[in-house]
């Protein structure tokens, strides 16, 4: 019995007609695979037109279709979207040389105090150079990641843990110039470069501790003559700065938190001023007319000097949140570290019947040329603390100085002293990154020594100290002091980080793999442009 006969499609889009298969087998198409067999030629077919479109469908197609093309994307997505397989042909051996040698200089990059877009960028510098493809970097504030992806094979993957954190801008110098020999090398060494890092991780800091604690002294000196301080009141600065440095030093090498650090170099500066305040009162020869004010807020602003605000602020913008959360979260700690000193000393002193009295002192030195050469000193000596070479140095007393004078002219146009320090931040910012790329030193202990003149001190002490004094209910001046000087730091860091932004924009070079990575590693902060 003859099978039942069946509709297939047809063959060409212009045909308009369908065949009748004897068998129910579909003819193959013109142009076709002949894996199918070809209909018999004597078999029977029925060939029958398909009904004709009215001109209101028609219509209604062509409109359809207009609109469609009109709407519809005419490319795919600039964000990265493309995840199709790559296979570089690189072999595994060498995969795994390079992304050991990419993540060791990665974990020494963020623990020196690099941002996160830095070291992913790093890392995308160094596999680019080697020929490796499809690298991924995840970078966290206390481990990163990297991944080699190479489609059907299985991938290389390395993870290293960040143990320590701390400022040491010479190594963070010779790492970055290492990463830079790597990609102007026309023929790179991956031996001669693992060695080089090798020599790197193993080098002794350039300063001794002794020195760093001459160099916080030295900037102690700075905040003071900045503020208008008397000779007694600098040598006493000077004294402070000593005793909190080789108290924190002592309190490390017991291997105690930092926390525990902050709350002794808190201590140290209040029971100092309370000690000046009851001398005061008790007419001590030397010591009448020193103002404690001015003395604690010199600590205050060195301990505050040491906090990785900018960095954190950095990480924020650049869209590394986690990294940014958690950069942000050891600064606040440390700082109610300094706050939980301050408080502690504070209610001791108003409970023992101690003379406590903070004057509303806002003075400056009275010469804008000893303002700036102040500043200058401060971010010179702030860079030597944190172990920076001597072009480091040098090129710091240009950002603090020039920070500086940006806000003594902002401060006239009544901008306030937040939106003032902000826009001297960003001058800042934009400013280290021109003379990092031209000096081939780290920017981030160029931004971050410029605004160190700015940080308020005072401000601080003053709204801690009202809040220790103030009676249940009586806060609101304590508030008052205190988000002002929090919105001081708010932008000061905002500022420095887009300056910073500014400065990387203008000196773009699309061609350089350098720029290329640091464009890849910022994607992700991008605004979305609906592309």
């Amino acid at each position: 019995m003859p099978a039942a006969p069946q509709f297939s499609p047809a063959a060409g889009p212009d045909e308009g007609v369908a065949r009748l298969v004897d068998g129910g087998k579909p003819a193959n198409a013109p142009g076709t695979s002949d894996a199918l067999p070809a209909p018999d030629a004597t078999a029977p077919m029925l060939v029958t037109g398909t009904p004709k479109l009215s001109w209101r469908d028609r219509a209604t197609e062509a409109v359809a279709g207009a609109v469609a093309g009109a709407v519809a994307g005419d490319q795919a997505p600039t964000w990265s979207l493309d995840l199709r397989a790559i296979q570089d042909g690189v072999d595994e051996q060498h995969s795994r040389q390079v992304i050991d040698l990419a993540t060791r200089v990665a974990t020494s990059l963020l623990s020196t105090g690099a941002s996160a877009a830095e070291v992913t960028a790093s890392v995308l510098r160094i596999v680019a150079v080697f020929k490796l493809r499809s690298v991924h970097a995840d970078v966290t504030f206390t481990s990163i990641s990297v991944c080699h992806y190479r489609g059907a094979e299985p991938p290389v993957t390395t993870m290293r843990t960040v143990r320590a954190r701390t400022a040491d801008y010479e190594r963070l110098a010779r790492l970055q110039q290492l990463v830079n020999d790597i990609e102007d090398s026309p023929s790179p060494d991956l031996a001669r470069a693992r060695e080089t890092f090798d020599e790197i991780a193993s080098m002794r800091r350039v300063y001794r501790c002794s020195f760093v604690t001459v160099a916080s002294a030295a900037m102690a000196m700075s905040v003071c003559i900045q503020l208008g301080g008397t000779i007694a009141e600098v040598v006493l600065s000077l004294f402070n700065a000593v005793a909190v440095d080789r108290a924190q030093l002592w309190v490390a090498r017991r291997r105690l938190p930092a926390f525990f650090a902050q709350i002794i170099g808190g201590m140290i500066p209040t029971a100092v001023a309370i000690g000046l305040v009851y001398a005061g009162s008790q007419s001590v020869p030397g010591l009448a007319g020193v103002s404690a004010s001015v003395v604690v807020a010199t600590g205050i602003v060195v301990l505050l000097a040491g906090l990785s605000v900018v960095g954190a602020a950095q990480d924020a913008i650049d869209g590394y949140y986690v990294t940014a959360a958690a950069r942000s979260f050891e600064v606040v700690v440390l700082t109610l570290g300094i706050v939980a000193g301050i408080l502690a000393v504070l209610k001791a002193g108003h409970s023992l019947g101690a003379p406590l009295e903070v004057a509303p002192y806002t003075g400056l030195a009275s010469s804008l040329q000893t303002q700036v050469i102040a500043s200058a000193l401060i971010a010179g000596t702030f860079a030597l603390s944190s172990y920076a070479g001597g072009n480091t140095a040098l090129l710091c007393l240009a950002t603090g100085s020039v920070g500086w004078l940006v806000y003594a002219l902002a401060t006239p146009l009544n901008l306030g002293p937040s939106a003032s320090s902000g826009i001297a931040a960003l001058v800042v910012g934009a400013l280290a990154q021109v003379l990092a790329r031209v000096a081939q030193v780290p920017s981030l202990a160029l931004s971050t020594a410029g605004i160190v003149p700015l940080l308020p001190g005072l401000a601080t002490y003053s709204g801690l100290f009202l809040w220790a004094t103030s009676g249940p209910g009586d806060y609101e001046e304590a508030f008052a002091a205190l988000t002002g000087a929090m919105s001081i730091g708010l932008a000061l860091a905002a500022g420095v980080s887009l300056g910073s932004y500014l400065g990387r924009a203008a000196q773009r070079d699309a061609g350089r793999i350098r720029d290329r990575a640091r464009e890849r590693s910022l994607r992700r902060a991008r605004a979305d442009a609906r592309e």
